[in-house]
């Protein structure tokens, strides 16, 4: 399965630290990692990764990691600005082989965290579903769409091919997507209880305090950039 990633040059390290979480936590995982680069020509052979050149723009970068994909194939949807601290690897891998049956032609995101305004009753629709024994509940927004997901490539292609070809900020992503309306046709389900915990890499363009830790702790460079972190931990779900 494609891992789509977003992310630019200057995060490589902080891409490299998001690959290797999941390598420790999930090591049979069955991502290959599409990770965008604009200006050094990246010759790395894996078979855990692949690189395309994109232009620097956010919405441009997007769009080409997704040219090849058909709308409704099935991706792995991970910024690298979240990394995984804890997963509940049953329920997740439960969750994917989901992502593997052909009768879910109703459901084109499924999300294994539960937090922050999934919690809100107003962002969801009240029924629950049940597949494969899970409990799910549909959303009626893209709250959280940036934590890491299965999703079919129509959800990524039509939330930004409706942004604006300039986005100065990531941060302005959050507002732009608040504006917009969920397809119909775009089913985005959440599991009704949380089954990981999330890290936020950067904040401001600022390091987290929780992301330097882990990548000291893995023995990982801090990124060229980093002169200093964030006063708290950003931490998102909990077990």
């Amino acid at each position: 399965m494609k891992a789509i990633v977003l992310t630019y040059d200057r995060n490589r390290c902080v891409t490299d630290h998001m690959i290797a979480c999941y390598d420790e936590l999930w090591p049979d995982h069955p991502f290959v990692f599409r990770i965008p680069y604009q200006n050094k020509a990246l010759n790395l052979i894996s078979e855990r990764r692949e690189y395309i050149q994109t232009s620097s723009e956010i919405r441009a970068t997007v769009l080409t990691l997704l040219e090849d994909l058909d709308d409704d194939e099935w991706v792995y949807w991970c910024i690298d600005d979240k990394y995984p601290v804890s997963l509940n690897l049953d329920i997740v891998k439960s969750v994917f082989h989901l992502t593997l049956k052909r009768d879910l032609s109703h459901v084109s995101s499924l999300l294994f965290c539960r937090a922050r305004n999934l919690l809100k009753p107003e962002n969801l629709f009240p029924s629950i579903h049940y597949l494969n024994g899970l409990e799910l509940i549909q959303r009626r927004t893209y709250h959280q769409i940036w934590i890491h997901q299965f999703l079919r490539a129509k959800v990524i292609r039509f939330l930004f091919s409706r942004f604006p070809a300039d986005i100065p900020r990531a941060k302005d992503m959050d507002a732009l997507k608040d504006i917009l309306e969920v397809p119909t046709d775009h089913g985005l389900y959440v599991t009704s209880t949380n089954y990981a915990v999330f890290g936020e890499s950067t904040c401001a363009g600022i390091l987290t305090n929780n992301c330097r830790d882990s990548l000291l702790i893995k023995r990982l460079p801090l990124p060229s950039w980093h002169s200093n972190t964030t006063s708290t931990n950003i931490i998102i779900g909990s077990l």
